[in-house]
């Protein structure tokens, strides 16, 4: 099979955006990462059937992307006075805003968001990786209820290979 080199011109317009991430399945393609994250977990019993508790859900995971948001703003941030104002920010105000609130629903449903495991522990998780990463510091380790979600995900079968497996993230 012959590669095709894509340029960054011809790979911007393959791309309905012109923006990762793509998923391709059956001849179609869905884009925006919440978007392909609900339909993979409606495929893989990761989300609930019924309508109100996926809607409970989607609120949950557009709470994690509101605090997201706040990191992304650091991320983004390129004045370095300004930088160490808005991780101030987030590590004295922002993170204790959400993740009591977090806490409190994990709590409320024997650590997890709905009934079961679902889609919104699997975002969660990746977005506590994600800022640790960015920040440098383990922003979660105030809150024991998602401590241990986030050593039970670290546990789950494929994901403590992958981890033993993984070389450092690097930018």
């Amino acid at each position: 099979m012959k590669r095709k080199r894509l340029t960054c011109i011809s790979a911007f317009t393959a791309l309905p955006y012109g923006q990762f991430p793509l998923y391709e399945e059956g001849g179609k393609t869905l884009n925006q990462s919440l978007a392909i994250a609900r339909y993979v977990a409606s495929q893989t019993k990761l989300l609930p059937t019924d309508p109100w508790e996926q809607a409970e859900l989607d609120a949950i995971v557009l709470n994690i992307y509101d605090f997201w948001a706040k990191v992304v703003s650091f991320i983004k941030e390129k004045d370095p006075v300004k930088k160490a104002a808005i991780k101030k920010e987030i590590l004295e105000e922002t993170v204790d805003y959400y993740f009591t609130r977090f806490e409190k629903e994990l709590k409320k449903n024997n650590g997890f968001f709905g009934k079961k495991l679902s889609w919104a522990e699997f975002i969660l998780v990746g977005i506590i990786e994600a800022s640790h990463f960015f920040i440098g510091e383990e922003i979660h380790k105030k809150y024991p209820t998602i401590v241990n979600l986030v050593n039970k995900f670290r546990a789950l079968p494929g994901v403590k290979e992958y981890i033993a497996k993984r070389t450092p993230y690097t930018i």
